[in-house]
């Protein structure tokens, strides 16, 4: 864990996680029974707990990849800045990485204070984080469906999130959450189905991170809707 904060403190490329914190924040406001983003300590809580649940993740592997690291830190350089991520990356350090850090606990902590869309922007941005480094791992996999499962994301939009992520023949299909063979009804149905889920119209917020990554996922939705439509109309 030492290397772990050690690599968070001084790498910084860009990634997709922006779009995570704004839908969290904008969730926990609306939805959370104990207002959780009312005091400043509270919103620590969620920003530490985030980061364990992206530690676990790193190591679940039995190595720690600096590509992995960086992809995590660069989302709270872009939306702190250098001088509050640094706060939030020593408390980490101080209170965090000596303890035994719990997946179920961490998991049970986003599935009682946020929505299930917030949810699947967690586990999106997890997916993400497992292949920075161009690869994820069985082992990788293996966390990643345990977390999902924990989170209480369906098996559907498990499937439908990994196939943005792992390369199959039928990733378009997974994707729209729909089995291979789907008459052309079907495939227009899934996408206005996937829409809601996905399409950036459908995020009620002006935060520009968030806005951005809500049109990444959208256009892998659209990308498999327009995959398969191009192949049921060649079939024709």
């Amino acid at each position: 864990m030492a290397a772990l904060i050690g690599f968070f403190y001084y790498r910084i490329p860009g990634a997709f996680i922006g779009f995570l914190l704004g839908s969290v924040i904008e969730s926990l406001i609306k939805a959370s029974p104990i207002k959780f983003y009312s005091n400043v300590a509270s919103r620590e809580v969620f920003e530490l707990n985030l980061l364990a649940l992206s530690a676990i993740l790193i190591k679940a592997d039995g190595k720690v990849e600096e590509k992995e690291l960086t992809y995590v830190r660069s989302f709270f350089l872009s939306q702190y800045g250098k001088e509050k991520t640094n706060y939030i990356f020593k408390k980490f350090n101080d209170e965090v990485k000596n303890k035994t850090q719990d997946t179920y606990s961490l998991t049970n902590f986003f599935k009682t204070y946020s929505r299930y869309e917030t949810r699947l922007q967690i586990l999106h941005f997890l997916f993400g984080i497992a292949n920075s480094d161009g690869n994820i791992s069985n082992s990788e996999l293996l966390k990643l469906k345990q977390i999902g499962d924990n989170l209480g994301i369906n098996l559907l939009d498990l499937e439908s999130i990994k196939a943005m992520f792992v390369e199959d023949t039928d990733n378009a299909y997974k994707i729209l959450e729909i089995k291979p063979g789907a008459s052309l009804n079907e495939i227009k149905q899934a996408y206005r189905t996937m829409a809601k889920k996905y399409h950036p119209d459908k995020i009620q917020s002006n935060d520009p991170a968030m806005i951005k990554g809500a049109e990444e996922k959208f256009r892998e939705v659209r990308k498999a809707y327009e995959s398969l439509i191009a192949t049921k109309k060649n079939q024709n």
